[in-house]
């Protein structure tokens, strides 16, 4: 057993890593340019909606009130007439780049904590390079990429944007992987 204490400079350094290539996967490279594609008409869109100020959250539409409405035939016909829709409101304005980056790389240490926690139970002071690999990127893994697939699964989220999420949690997943191989304490 390795306690967590021991392992803060590969936690804090493969969040700093992960955090640059990302910046770069999704700043600098085409990669992910298609996966929020814009809405046909767009402004009439934005027209139609603003007026009704809906606030910032995430809404099903249609959206019925109680299990019992789910088989009515008005619920029925909504859903035939559409649109059938999931939708996220986010508040006016430009986005706040610090706050989702300070976020971001909050997140990137809660996930290199919960490796090196799943790993330090698992694995001694001393462990080989290729058994921290292994232990801390599938864990790095599951934190970065699967938790995203029931979007696609429950949701419709377009597949091709879940693959390449998927993609870039491995990316992320292999470099968490290669700096607590090489930063173990031995």
């Amino acid at each position: 057993m390795t306690e967590l204490n021991v392992l803060w400079l590969p936690i804090l350094l493969s969040a700093v890593i992960v955090f640059v290539v990302s910046s770069v996967i999704h700043m600098l490279s085409p990669w992910h340019k298609s996966d929020y594609p814009q809405a046909p008409n767009e402004d009439k869109l934005r027209d139609a909606v603003r007026p009704l100020a809906i606030p910032p959250g995430d809404y099903m539409v249609p959206r019925a009130a109680s299990r019992a409405e789910l088989s009515t035939p008005e619920f029925a016909a909504k859903m035939k007439a559409g649109p059938v829709m999931m939708l996220t409101v986010m508040p006016n304005g430009p986005w706040s780049m610090g706050r989702n980056m300070g976020l971001w790389f909050l997140y990137l240490i809660v996930v290199g904590i919960l490796a090196a926690y799943v790993t330090g139970r698992a694995l001694s002071v001393g462990a080989p390079y290729l058994q921290v690999f292994r232990f801390i990127g599938t864990t790095a893994f599951i934190a970065y990429s699967v938790a995203l697939w029931q979007m696609s699964i429950w949701y419709r989220r377009a597949w091709s944007t879940t693959i390449k999420a998927t993609v870039d949690g491995l990316i992320y997943a292999l470099l968490t992987a290669g700096v607590f191989g090489w930063l173990w304490p031995r």
